[in-house]
């Protein structure tokens, strides 16, 4: 199936996701948040990892209040529960690993759905506004669960009541991101980053996210009988004797995610 408001493609185990709306900076409209999810379930299926991108110059604008009738038609909490939640959930459930390269500007729900992603790696010129209290709403997309958790109280408070722009660098020292790069770097970079991702030992990467989400929640006794749990699970794999194979013949590992 075709996709209307994103690209989608796979090459060398990679998925890539364009979301392709640039005349309103890849603003989110109700059939993009659809075909998101769509395309992030095929990426789960047919690759080993995921990139999350914009086309053009912003990464997204978040929700494209011009594809309403009007302000007055909106029901959020509706469009938040069936429509934001499914796509949310997706890239959180996605059994591969997820990158949002964010080649420039995330603003309200654009910058929470990069956050969703595993790791966000930024442009230099990108910026990411936590933009809902111009408008006299709350962050939404998940903003109000990442901020606290990725940068602590203070700052996800001050960025969602002063609703200013962090740069990206500054978004990096925060901790919100992992990583910014000059942007003639930003494509090659991100390129690697996935090609890394793509060759490594998938079954392993889909344990480490369950177990470190899960800690967020867990005690220490929770969270030491999950990790010896997962870990007898991942020494189970094809992929554990082929790492340790090849660490001690001194060459790159061939794995295979099983």
């Amino acid at each position: 199936m075709g996709f209307e408001t994103i690209l989608y493609g796979v090459t060398a185990d990679v998925a890539t996701i364009t979301l392709n709306r640039p005349a309103v900076r890849n603003g989110l409209s109700s059939p993009m948040r659809a075909e998101i999810r769509e395309a992030v379930e095929r990426a789960g299926r047919e690759a080993r990892v995921l990139v999350l991108t914009g086309a053009g110059r912003a990464f997204c604008s978040g929700q494209d209040l011009g594809a309403a009738a009007g302000v007055a038609a909106l029901d959020l909490e509706a469009t938040l529960r069936d429509e934001y939640e499914p796509m949310l959930m997706a890239l959180y459930e996605c059994p591969i690993p997820t990158i949002a390269a964010v080649n420039g500007a995330a603003a309200g729900a654009g910058a929470n759905l990069a956050l969703a992603c595993d790791v966000v790696i930024a442009a230099h010129s990108a910026v990411f506004v936590q933009a809902f209290a111009r408008i006299g709403l709350i962050p939404d997309a998940g903003g109000t669960w990442w901020l606290p958790r990725q940068v602590g109280f203070a700052r996800a408070m001050g960025a969602a009541l002063f609703a200013e722009p962090v740069g990206a660098e500054e978004a990096a020292r925060w901790g919100m991101i992992w990583a910014t790069v000059p942007d003639a770097d930003f494509a090659a970079e991100v390129a690697a980053r996935a090609a890394q991702l793509a060759a490594g030992p998938t079954a392993a990467y889909a344990r480490i996210k369950q177990a470190l989400r899960a800690s967020l929640g867990n005690g220490l006794a929770e969270q030491l009988a999950l990790e010896a749990r997962l870990q007898g699970e991942a020494g189970r794999t094809e992929d554990f004797p082929e790492g340790v194979r090849a660490f001690l013949e001194k060459r790159p590992a061939r794995y295979r995610g099983r």
